[in-house]
Order: structure tokens, then C-alpha cells, then sequence
């Protein structure tokens, strides 16, 4: 197959990082960025002999373009994500494919009738460490998987402006955990109970969101996980993953700057600081994330994390943030 042709929707942050990829990967080529700011647009754009648009729709037209990466405010995610498969193209919507459930379902509905592969960018799965841990559970490593520990903290809290338009933490952020835990265990989620509160900073409190936060998760078989959040890390960007079972236990560790250790006759320690935001942790999770949905394309099959994965995170956000607000456990039933 020739180089695939994609154009990213969205000139922030994540676009950024996905424009740089799709120039790096020689599968790949990117044929224009979408963003209503006409100069961040062109901006990316020019840096990889790209076209800046402000028009989703005269860029949906390009027959040169076969698949679109959606990295926009999620509020735009859905009239995205269905303008493109009507034009016949292939999707990757960064998470979350939306804030609201039913227009999630309806969103779905319509995609299963359009025939295109649809990708959520739930990178983490991809990182390459945690593909391992997944390998060796499924491989039985550790027998029969017990408890599940997921510890996922920010360096620092974002501006209390992006709070306001997130959705709330547990749609937010704890959504990548959420997915991860469902990933990992392999069972389905019957009973979800969360606690979140306000320990780091007072405008997050105040915008009605919590900064600090503890989910629990039961499944159908028993297996249970803990998800830890919080808004502060003073050491960087803390992430963890434990899997215990009934033949042992599994573990990911933090990574550093380097992973230099030091011995000498006073110490044992690292000096090396963690890596400290989460483009730096998950660099190569988004590269491989990237190849997957280039893989789909090929080969015609589904990108390994498509729609239904998206919607059962979003569904256990929403648990989480129900069984927070209510201070009672939230029960699970299948559609």
C-alpha cells in the first residue's frame, strides 16, 4: 500500500505531537491540519509541508486523504468523528469520544452503519512495558490475577480553565486507568465506588471539580483493582501498574531521566528526577499507537482499540463520577 495520507484536526498540544509522528513515520503522510485558528494551522502545517485549513469539510474532500487524526476539544469530537466516516474515511479520536453517554450511543449507531475503521487513543496500552505486563498475564505468569494496583499522578494540576471544560477528573484523567484496569483484568466490571476530594488546589475545588481522587473496581469473577489519582506529584509523573495473582506478582516501574543508580558507602539512590509530563513518559506509546492504526488500514482489520472500548470507559467515568458525588458504590449491568 502507498503512504497513507492523514489529516489532523486540531493545532493544540496533541495535534502537535500526533502531526510530528505521522512526518516521522514513512508509512504515513501528512496532507493538512484543520484548526478554526487560521495561524496554528498553518503554523504546524508549514513544518511538515502540509496544507493549514480552518474547513474540516475541504479537507474531508482531499482525495489524497484517506484517514483524519482527531485531536480537537472533545466537545467537537463527535460531529468529527461522523463528517469523517461519511466521507469515507478512516478515524483515530483522541479520548474521550464524548462527555455524554447517549451522544456517545448515537454516535456508534451511525458509525456501525458506515464501514470505516474507527481507532480511541487510549495510548497507554501501548506503552511498551505495559504490553509486556499484559503478555505475561495473559501468558499466566501470575495465575489466576487477584487485584489490580493502578498509581497514575500528575507532576502538577493543569489551569483551572482547562478543568472547567474537562468533563471532570474521572472523565478526564482517570478514564486512561478506567481503560486500563478493564484492559488488564480481561473481565467485565460489575461494581464501581470512587472518593474524590480536594487537597491540592483550591480554584479546582472551586470550578466543581476534585484534584485528588481513589477508584475501586469489582468484576465478575471477583477480581478487584484500585486506581489512585491526584492533580500533585512533587517528583514528576508518577505511573505504576501492580498486577498480583494467585501464582505472584507482576510490576511496572516509574521511568527516569536516564535510570542511572549510584552506590557508594553512605547510599543507594537514583538522583535522576522522573520523566515529567506525560508526552515524555508515553513518547513511544504514541508512536506505536500510531503504527497500529496504520496496520488496521492495511490489513483490514480493526485498530485494536476501537468504539466499544471507548464507550466502556466513558461508562465507568461516569460510575466513578456518580459514586463520588452520592458516596455509594454504583452497580453495573450489562446492555
Amino acid at each position: 500500500m502507498s503512504s497513507i495520507g492523514i489529516s489532523v484536526f486540531g493545532a493544540g498540544r496533541i495535534g502537535q505531537l500526533h502531526a510530528a509522528n505521522i512526518a516521522a513515520n514513512p508509512r504515513a503522510s501528512l496532507i493538512s491540519v484543520v484548526d478554526v485558528v487560521e495561524e496554528a494551522a498553518s503554523k504546524l502545517a508549514v513544518q511538515y509541508g502540509a496544507r493549514g485549513e480552518t474547513d474540516i469539510a475541504s479537507a474531508l474532500a482531499a482525495p489524497e486523504v484517506d484517514a483524519v487524526i482527531i485531536g480537537a476539544p472533545t466537545t467537537l469530537h463527535v460531529d468529527m468523528i461522523l463528517a469523517s466516516a461519511r466521507a469515507g474515511k478512516a478515524v483515530f479520536c483522541e479520548k474521550p469520544i464524548d462527555l455524554d453517554i447517549a451522544r456517545v450511543d448515537a454516535c456508534l449507531a451511525e458509525l456501525s452503519t458506515l464501514n470505516v475503521p474507527f481507532a480511541v487513543g487510549f495510548n497507554r496500552r501501548f506503552d511498551p512495558t505495559i504490553q509486556k505486563l499484559k503478555e505475561a498475564i495473559d501468558g499466566s505468569d501470575v495465575g489466576n490475577v487477584e487485584i489490580v494496583v493502578i498509581t497514575s499522578r500528575d507532576p502538577a494540576p493543569p489551569p483551572v480553565e482547562y478543568v472547567r471544560t474537562s468533563g471532570g477528573y474521572f472523565r478526564d484523567s482517570t478514564i486512561h486507568d478506567l481503560d486500563l484496569a478493564a484492559w488488564l483484568m480481561g473481565d467485565e466490571i460489575v461494581e464501581v465506588s470512587a472518593f474524590g476530594s480536594n487537597q491540592v488546589d483550591p480554584e479546582i475545588k472551586d470550578a466543581g471539580d476534585f484534584d485528588t481522587a481513589v477508584t475501586s473496581l469489582k468484576t465478575a469473577s471477583g477480581k478487584l483493582c484500585l486506581i489512585n489519582n491526584s492533580r500533585r506529584a512533587v517528583y514528576g509523573f508518577d505511573q505504576r501498574v501492580e498486577v498480583f495473582g494467585s501464582k505472584g506478582m507482576l510490576q511496572t516501574s516509574n521511568q527516569l531521566d536516564s535510570g542511572l543508580l549510584r552506590f557508594t558507602d553512605t547510599a543507594t539512590s537514583s538522583q535522576d528526577r522522573l520523566k515529567l509530563f506525560f508526552l515524555e513518559r508515553y513518547e513511544q506509546s504514541f508512536e506505536i499507537e500510531l503504527d497500529d492504526f496504520l496496520d488496521a488500514l492495511e490489513s483490514g482489520q480493526a485498530p485494536s482499540v476501537g468504539a466499544e472500548d471507548g464507550r466502556r470507559a466513558l461508562v465507568l467515568a461516569d460510575a466513578a463520577q456518580k459514586s463520588a458525588e452520592t458516596g455509594a458504590a454504583v452497580r453495573l449491568t450489562s446492555d
